[in-house]
């Protein structure tokens, strides 16, 4: 059944999405883990999280935005301008970083030039960059205009009814990739990095019941596997985004296996639950702004450095591969600072920066790579 998860991390438009259409549903993308999947859920929409696999050039993204920024949005870019994202009815913009920003004003400026371009409904999400009394009432009120503007233009109702409902599903699923956490950082592993990325990423990009389902059933599967260590070191990946196994199995050649992660395609999007009790909209908002793991939140070092050497010593790391996407300042500022305090405490890392996409640099990445299992070695 994994296969079937890798399946779903390699393509965009996968058999899920593409039985959801036909069945008359809805499709919106979003590109962070900030913006609530449950109000998309509870309007019975797909949500989709947008990525920039399978890009061969950049020309149209580098037309909007630059060649100086971050390649990520620029390959989101480049699949909508190609028409890679026309099954999406929708899409929600979001702050996430100021190279997130801007790829709202450029997608709008390229379904000027690029007829078809734009999904109908297009939304932008603001988020606050710091949690406080005032900050989670601004939030709040931007997933009340975010609702109203779903149900006005979907012509649907999101009752609250329906958002317990899709909490309740989503907790679910996260307490299922805790578990598989929990046995990823067993002293016998019975997944690859690899194959974990990709059950992850597959929760992105198919219909939540079923993702759940399979989920729990391969699970329980895992758990039985036999042990692949095989005298291979244990390492944690954190950093930008990446939703790349292939990237993840580049790392594990080097005789590796990635055991944890602090990545926003990782445990960064399933650590913590919405509270079921509460309001929901309060709950939503108080879960979503409470991600203090990006170093786009204002104060918050402390926690996210506290939160990456918990992960360290509970699955007991050989080293720490800190990577980021070229021009990407949150990441590639905050890896130097946790290199100097990581290897303070006497925990080896490496700091990588790399180009979103297609590995073209994959005989430089895997020197680097072999270089620091030599050193942790």
């Amino acid at each position: 059944m994994i296969s079937a998860m890798k399946e779903i991390a390699g393509t965009l438009n996968n058999t899920h999405v593409q039985d959801w259409k036909k069945n008359g549903g809805h499709v919106i993308g979003y590109p962070c883990t900030y913006v609530p999947e449950e109000i998309m859920h509870a309007a019975k929409i797909l949500p989709f999280r947008l990525r920039g696999i399978g890009t061969k050039n950049l020309s149209i993204g580098d037309t909007y935005f630059g060649p100086v920024i971050c390649s990520f949005p620029k390959c989101v870019l480049q699949l909508a301008g190609e028409s890679g994202y026309s099954f999406l009815d929708g899409a929600i913009m979001v702050n996430g970083c100021d190279s997130m920003r801007r790829l709202d004003e450029c997608w709008r400026k390229a379904g000027e030039d690029y007829p078809g371009t734009l999904p109908g409904f297009f939304h932008y999400f603001g988020v606050p960059h710091k949690v406080t009394d005032y900050s989670l009432a601004w939030f709040i009120d931007e997933i009340k205009g975010l609702i109203i503007h779903i149900e006005d233009h979907f012509q649907i109702e999101i009752t609250k009814e329906s958002l317990h409902k899709s909490i309740r599903l989503f907790n679910e699923s996260r307490k299922l990739l805790q578990r598989l956490d929990e046995i990823r950082i067993r002293e016998t592993v019975p997944i690859t990095g690899e194959d974990a990325l990709c059950l992850v990423i597959a929760g992105f990009a198919m219909p939540r019941e079923a993702y759940n389902k399979a989920l729990k059933e391969i699970i329980d599967e895992i758990d039985k596997s036999q042990d692949i260590m095989d005298g291979k070191k244990r390492l944690m990946l954190a950093g930008s985004v990446n939703d790349d196994p292939d990237f993840v199995r580049l790392i594990e050649e080097s005789g590796a296996v990635v055991v944890t992660d602090a990545l926003c395609y990782g445990s960064k999007s399933y650590v913590d639950l919405t509270d079921e009790d509460e309001e929901p909209i309060a709950s939503l908002a108080r879960r979503y702004l409470s991600h203090s793991f990006c170093p786009r939140m204002f104060g918050c070092y402390k926690q996210r450095l506290g939160y990456i050497r918990q992960r360290i010593e509970k699955a007991r790391v050989d080293g720490v591969i800190l990577q980021n996407i070229r021009f990407c300042d949150l990441h590639g500022s905050e890896n130097g600072i946790f290199e100097r305090d990581l290897e303070a405490q006497g925990i080896p890392c490496m700091r990588m920066e790399r180009e979103y996409g297609p590995l073209v640099e994959t005989g430089r990445i895997r020197m680097r790579i072999d270089a620091f299992m030599e050193r942790i070695g």
